[in-house]
C-alpha cells in the first residue's frame, strides 16, 4: 500500500504542472499567413496607418483605437465585429484561425 501512495503522489506531481498550464493558444507562423488578407489595410513592420492602424507592438499599447486595452478577447472581439471601415470577420474565419492570427500578432 505505502509503494502505491509513493507511486500516486509522484504522478501527481509530474502530471499536475502539466495539466495546470494550458495549452499555447494559435500558430503564429499560420497567423502570418492569415494576416495577409489584413496586410492590405494594415502594417505589421510600423505603427504607421494604411487605411487601418499599424500593428506593431499591437500587444505592447496601452490601448488600442478603440479605448480598450489590447487583450486577446478584446483583439478578438475586433476582429470578429470589425468597426470604423474594418469589415467583421466572425464568420470568414474560424476559431483556428483567429487563434493563429492572435499569435502572430503578439510576435509584432
Amino acid at each position: 500500500m505505502d509503494r502505491f501512495r509513493v507511486w500516486a503522489i509522484c504522478v501527481t506531481l509530474v502530471a499536475a504542472p502539466v495539466a495546470a498550464w494550458p495549452a499555447a493558444k494559435g500558430d503564429a507562423e499560420k497567423g502570418k499567413e492569415v494576416f495577409q488578407q489584413c496586410g492590405v489595410c494594415h502594417n505589421a513592420d510600423s505603427e504607421d496607418k494604411k487605411m487601418g492602424p499599424g500593428l506593431k507592438g499591437l500587444f505592447k499599447k496601452d490601448k488600442l483605437s478603440n479605448g480598450k486595452k489590447p487583450t486577446e478577447p478584446n483583439i478578438r472581439t475586433k476582429i470578429d465585429e470589425g468597426g470604423n471601415g474594418m469589415p467583421a470577420y466572425k464568420d470568414m474565419l474560424g476559431d483556428s484561425e483567429k487563434d493563429d492570427l492572435i499569435a502572430y500578432l503578439k510576435t509584432l
